[in-house]
C-alpha cells in the first residue's frame, strides 16, 4: 500500500526505545525460544534416525542431499505440529491471558468510544453483485449496532472492463439509495491502475486518509459483523501502541465440493492453529491484507514500499504488500496483533483447485520477493523476519520435496543399474555393506504422519471439549467429514506440490503474470482440467513406468504422489461439482456453524436484491447508452473529456460507434467513451433515432420484445392468482 518511501523513521525509533518495554515481549521470546528448540530437538533425532534408513548411511553426497532436504521438510511440518499443541494447550486453559481482548473486561469496551473509520473494499473484476451485496451486509449489520455514524464505506475500483465497472457504478447508486447512505458510501475508479491492491490503497490515503484515524480492509469475498468492527475500534483506542489488529478469517459460504471441504477444515481446523500462532506471535504478528483494521497515521508515516531496486524478480513493485507492512509496522515502534477472539470474520473459498493454483501464483512470486527484503530490509524485527520465511516456505517447500523425491529416485537407480561401491569413501579401511531398513522407514513415516495428523485429531477433541460439534453435523457426522477432507487433502497434496514447483521456477525468471479478479463461482470443464493438468500427469505416468521398470517395490512406495498427478483432471472436476457439495451438505457432511445455527451474515448475502443492469441480460455498455435511467445516471458519474486532440478522437469513435454497433469497438474505446459525459448523451439521443435493421435499431428492438415478453408473463403470472382467488 505504497504512499510514501520505505525510510526508517529515527524518531518512531528513539520513541520505541525510551517508552517502557512492553510485557508480552519476555513471554514472546521465551514462547519463541522454547518453539525453536523442540523444533532442532525434533528434527535432528529425525534426520538422524533418517541417515539410519539410508544405504550408505549418509556417506554419499545424494545420500547428503536428501538428509538435507528431509531435515528442512521435517523442520517446516514440525512447526506447524507445535502450533497446533500450543494452541490446543491454550484454548483447554481459556486463551492467553495476554492477547487484547483478555486484557480488558467487557465493561471497559462497551464503555469505550468509538472513532471516525474507513471502511474500504479495493475491487477488480470482480462480481458486482457478491462484492457490494457483501458489502451491503456488513452497513446494515454495523447500523443494527447503532454505531453507524462512525463509520463511512468506500467502493475503491481498479475495473478495467466497461461492462464492469459501469455495473460498479449502477449498482453503487442503487446502494446508496436503498441504504440512504449517499454522503457514506463512496465510489471511486483508478484511471490508472498502478502497484496493484496496494497501489489502490494508497490512492485512498493520499486523498482521504487524514479524514480517518481508521481503517478497515476487506476483500471482494469479506464479510465482517457488525459488533465485530466495533470491538476491534474499541480495541484499538484502549490500545494506542498497536498499529494494526488483524481477525482470523473463516471461510463461508462454499457451493462446490472442494470449496465446502477447505471450509470446513478452516473452521474445524484452524481456532487451533491460529491460537497457537498468536500466542507466538503476541504483538509482532502479520497483517493478510484484509479483514483487519489498520491505525492510518503509522501507516502513512511508515508502510510506504518503494519499488525494488534489484533485477528480475526483484525488481518492481511489491506483490504481496501485507506481510512487508506489517514489518514496517513493527519496526517504527508500533505492535501488530493477530486476535483469534474476534470472531465473524469471513471470507470465501476459491470455488475450484484451478482457481486456487491460479491465485497461488500470484502469491508464490509475491513471497519470493520477500527473500530480497529478508536481507536487505533494516530495521525489522527478527519476529516479523521469520513471518516473511513462513510465507517463502509455504510455496519453497514444494520444489523442495520434489527435489527429495528426485533424489530419492536417483538413489534408487543407482542401487539397481549400478555395481554396488563398498568403499564410497576412499579413506575408509573396512567395506560399507549398503542396505535399507525398510521397518525403520515404516517407522519415519508412522512420525511424519503423526505430525501432519495429531493437530486435526486434537482439533475434534477441542471441539467436543467445547461441545461445537453438534455445530458441525454432530459427532459422527463431523468424523466423516474429517476422513472425507483428510482423503481429499492427502489428494491434492501432489498436485499442489508440482503446480507450486512450476510456480516457483516461473518466479525465479520473473515471467510476466496477469493480475486479475478471481472467479468466485462456476465450475471446471474436462476439456480445461485435461489441458491445465497435461503436463503432470504424463510426467507422473512416466515417473511410474520408470519406477516399476527399475523395482516393482519402489513403484509401490512412488503410488501416493504418483496417482493424484494421473488422476488430477477427474479430480478437479469432481471437486468442482456444485451439486456434491450440496448433496454432502444435506446429508449434514461437511457443514459448519453458519449452516447449522444460522448466521445473519450469511443469509442477508443469500437473500440480496437483484442488482443485475436494469434486470436485464444486455451488457453494461450497451444498458449506458439505450437505458434512459441508466444512461442519465452515467452521463452524470461522467466528466466532459473533450479537449483538444481527444474531442476529436472522441467524436470518431462516437461515429464508429453508432454506424457499427459497441462490436465495432474495443473495450479500451468503450471505456474511453463510457468516461465522456457527451459522448454518452449524444449516443443515447442517436441511438433510438435509428431505423430498424441498423445496429443500435436491433439492439433496441431486442429490449423492446423482452419488456413485452416479460409484461406479458406477468399478465399469466396475475390471471392464474386470480383464478385461483
Amino acid at each position: 500500500m505504497a504512499i510514501i518511501d520505505d525510510r526508517f523513521s529515527n524518531a518512531a525509533q528513539q520513541l520505541d526505545q525510551c517508552s517502557p518495554r512492553p510485557r508480552w515481549r519476555s513471554t514472546a521470546m521465551a514462547r519463541r525460544w522454547l518453539l525453536m528448540l523442540a523444533v532442532f530437538l525434533q528434527t535432528g533425532l529425525a534426520t538422524n534416525f533418517f541417515l539410519s534408513i539410508l544405504p550408505y548411511k549418509g556417506g554419499t553426497y545424494v545420500e547428503i542431499s536428501m538428509a538435507v532436504l528431509f531435515a528442512i521438510l521435517f523442520a517446516w511440518i514440525s512447526v506447524g505440529f507445535w502450533i497446533g499443541i500450543l494452541g490446543f494447550c491454550f484454548r483447554r486453559v481459556g486463551g492467553d491471558r495476554h492477547s487484547l481482548l483478555l486484557q480488558q473486561t467487557e465493561d471497559s469496551l462497551l464503555a469505550t468510544p468509538l472513532a471516525r473509520t474507513a471502511v474500504v473494499m479495493p475491487i477488480y473484476h470482480e462480481s458486482v453483485e457478491r462484492s457490494l451485496g457483501g458489502l451491503r451486509a456488513v452497513f446494515r449489520s454495523i447500523e443494527r449496532t447503532g454505531h453507524l455514524e462512525h463509520f463511512d464505506f468506500y467502493i475503491l475500483s481498479d475495473s478495467r472492463d466497461p461492462d464492469v465497472w459501469l455495473e460498479e457504478q449502477l449498482v453503487w447508486a442503487r446502494l446508496c439509495d436503498e441504504l440512504d447512505a449517499h454522503g457514506r458510501l463512496f465510489y471511486r475508479r483508478r484511471t490508472l491502475n498502478l502497484n496493484y491492491k496496494s497501489g489502490n490503497i494508497g490512492d485512498f490515503l493520499r486523498r482521504w486518509g487524514r479524514n480517518y484515524l481508521y481503517m478497515v480492509v476487506l476483500d471482494a469475498d469479506s464479510l465482517m459483523s457488525g459488533s465485530t468492527l466495533t470491538r476491534m475500534v474499541q480495541l484499538m483506542e484502549r490500545h494506542s501502541r498497536v498499529g494494526i489488529l488483524q481477525t482470523s478469517p473463516s471461510l463461508l459460504n462454499g457451493q462446490s465440493l472442494f470449496a465446502r471441504i477447505q471450509q470446513f477444515g478452516n473452521q474445524l481446523y484452524g481456532p487451533l492453529f491460529t491460537t497457537g500462532l498468536a500466542a507466538v506471535q503476541l504483538g509482532e504478528a502479520a497483517f493478510w491484507g484484509h479483514n483487519a483494521i489498520i491505525r492510518i497515521d503509522p501507516f502513512m508515516r511508515h508502510c510506504g514500499l518503494r519499488k525494488l531496486p534489484g533485477r528480475g524478480l526483484f525488481r518492481g513493485p511489491v506483490m504481496s504488500h501485507d506481510f512487508v507492512e506489517a514489518a514496517y509496522m513493527g519496526r517504527a515502534g508500533h505492535e501488530v496483533w493477530l486476535e483469534p477472539g474476534l470472531n465473524q470474520s469471513y471470507e470465501e473459498s476459491p470455488p475450484t483447485l484451478v482457481e486456487e493454483l491460479t491465485r497461488d501464483k500470484r502469491w508464490a512470486k509475491g513471497n519470493m520477493q520477500h527473500l530480497w527484503l529478508m536481507f536487505r530490509g533494516r530495521g525489522m524485527r527478527m519476529a516479523h523476519r521469520m513471518a516473511l520465511v513462513n510465507g517463502i516456505m509455504s510455496y519453497l517447500a514444494s520444489p523442495l520435496w520434489l527435489a527429495f523425491l528426485a533424489m530419492t529416485t536417483i538413489e534408487t537407480a543407482h542401487m539397481v543399474l549400478f555395481p554396488i561401491n563398498y568403499f564410497p569413501d576412499s579413506h575408509q579401511l573396512f567395506p560399507l555393506w549398503p542396505q535399507w531398513q525398510p521397518h525403520r522407514a515404516l517407522i519415519l513415516i508412522s512420525i511424519t504422519m503423526t505430525l501432519l495428523f495429531l493437530p486435526k485429531l486434537l482439533a475434534v477433541t477441542d471441539a467436543l471439549l467445547t461441545r461445537r460439534a453438534i455445530a458441525f453435523g454432530g459427532f459422527l457426522r463431523m468424523l466423516m467429514s474429517v476422513l472425507i477432507e483428510i482423503v481429499i487433502s492427502a489428494l491434492l497434496a501432489p498436485i499442489r506440490m508440482l503446480s507450486h514447483s512450476r510456480f516457483i521456477i516461473e518466479a525465479i525468471f520473473n515471467l510476466t503474470l496477469r493480475w486479475a479478479g478471481q472467479n468466485r463461482a462456476g465450475e471446471i470443464g474436462w476439456g480445461k482440467a485435461f489441458v491445465n493438468q497435461a503436463m503432470g500427469t504424463v510426467l507422473a505416468v512416466s515417473w511410474s513406468s520408470f519406477a516399476w521398470w527399475l523395482d516393482p517395490k519402489f513403484f509401490l512406495w512412488s503410488l501416493p504422489v504418483a496417482l493424484p498427478l494421473i488422476l488430477a483432471a477427474p479430480i478437479f472436476v469432481i471437486l468442482s461439482k456444485v451439486h456434491l457439495g450440496q448433496t454432502l451438505r444435506r446429508r449434514k457432511l461437511l457443514v459448519i456453524p453458519e449452516e447449522v445455527s444460522g448466521s445473519e451474515l450469511l443469509e442477508a448475502i443469500g437473500k440480496e436484491p437483484d442488482y443485475s443492469v436494469a434486470g436485464s441480460p444486455f451488457p453494461a455498455f450497451e444498458e449506458a447508452i439505450i437505458h434512459p435511467q441508466v444512461n442519465a445516471l452515467q452521463v452524470a458519474l461522467a466528466r466532459d473529456r473533450r479537449h483538444g486532440p481527444r474531442g476529436v478522437h472522441l467524436q470518431q469513435l462516437c461515429f464508429r460507434c453508432l454506424e457499427t454497433g459497441p462490436q465495432g469497438l474495443s473495450r479500451s474505446e468503450q471505456s474511453l467513451l463510457a468516461t465522456d459525459a457527451v459522448s454518452l448523451g449524444w449516443l443515447h439521443r442517436e441511438a433510438w433515432e435509428m431505423a430498424p435493421g441498423s445496429a443500435w435499431g436491433d439492439l433496441i428492438g431486442a429490449r423492446i420484445r423482452l419488456h413485452r415478453v416479460k409484461k406479458s408473463q406477468f399478465r399469466a403470472a396475475e390471471r392464474v392468482l386470480r383464478h385461483k382467488e
